[in-house]
């Protein structure tokens, strides 16, 4: 059986799937924030947890908002920054005394939706993750693609593409750089903007609500967060050209933006027509995790 762990910034995720890819068992419990032992001693414990309750051994799969450097072994880009510069890879590994697989958690995603989900047949998928952070992962053929630099995907950490002048030169972003998508399209970036409007703090589920009662605040500030979004995804397409493009993470919920981005895009798409599809998660917030078990399944 395979056993997978998705390391999110607020809540570790965990399930076990048979071998026929089923869920047998899962948990979910909250992160330890700020605490680097204490996240390690977490997913200790939910391993064991899990193997217990399925009554045998599995292989662990771990999902991360970051990647291991090639160089060093180390965490690097996660926006959950106190496992950035640790060797998490190599501690795991000792604590559960096995080979531990780990991903970036939008490669989970997009491993997952890819394997039975809604980009199950396609050639080429991209997965993206739209929550706290803005995270990207790539699937080929079944297959992901991490890239030389343990990177690919990364979309989020490039700066916001044909920005108008008051989107100049953007907000500062946890990577040390400016402008990044990630600081215009994440659920944070949304709130802000909201608020630069004038509107009251409020998360984005809020600003969607308001939006959906005729706000009309909300409603200006939702359809600028969609057309920077199709922006950014424009320049996806123009350099990946995938089939299908799915979303996760919290925003993955705002049903409008199925339709919204699409019906945008064409615009910064260089061709004639764009027959890449946007489409949510099949298996929701359970496609990182389950994801992570499934690094297990190729060679």
């Amino acid at each position: 059986m395979r056993l997978g762990i998705d390391l999110g910034g607020t809540k570790i995720a965990a399930v076990v799937l048979n071998r026929q890819g089923q869920e047998v068992w899962r948990r979910r419990v909250a992160t330890p924030r700020g605490a680097y032992d204490g996240t390690l001693d977490q997913i200790a414990a939910l391993v064991a947890e899990g193997e217990q309750a399925v009554g045998e051994s599995c292989t662990v799969g771990l999902g991360i908002p970051g990647a291991a450097s090639r160089l060093t072994g180390r965490i690097k880009n996660a926006n959950s920054t106190w496992i950035n510069d640790q060797p998490l890879h190599r501690d795991l590994e000792e604590r559960l005394t096995r080979p531990v697989r780990l991903a970036n958690d939008a490669n989970c995603l997009v491993l997952s939706e890819a394997a039975d989900g809604a980009a199950a047949g396609a050639r080429v998928a991209f997965g993206v993750i739209l929550g706290t952070g803005v995270g990207g992962g790539l699937v080929v053929n079944g297959g992901l693609v991490e890239g030389v630099n343990a990177i690919a995907g990364e979309w989020g950490h490039n700066p916001l593409p044909w920005p108008d002048a008051p989107e100049c030169p953007g907000e500062p972003c946890y990577c040390g750089r400016a402008g990044c998508i990630e600081t215009w399209v994440s659920g944070p970036a949304l709130a802000r903007d909201y608020t630069r409007a004038g509107g009251d703090p409020c998360p984005g589920e809020e600003i969607v609500a308001r939006a959906s009662r005729g706000d009309v605040r909300a409603g200006e500030t939702l359809a600028r967060w969609e057309g920077r979004l199709a922006r950014a995804l424009a320049t996806v397409v123009n350099v990946v050209d995938p089939d299908v493009i799915v979303v996760g993470g919290g925003l993955s919920r705002i049903a409008r933006l199925y339709a919204r981005v699409p019906a945008m895009w064409g615009k910064w798409v260089f061709s004639d027509a764009v027959a890449t599809r946007l489409v949510p998660s099949q298996h929701g917030d359970d496609s990182g995790v389950r994801g992570a078990a499934r690094l297990w399944d190729g060679p």
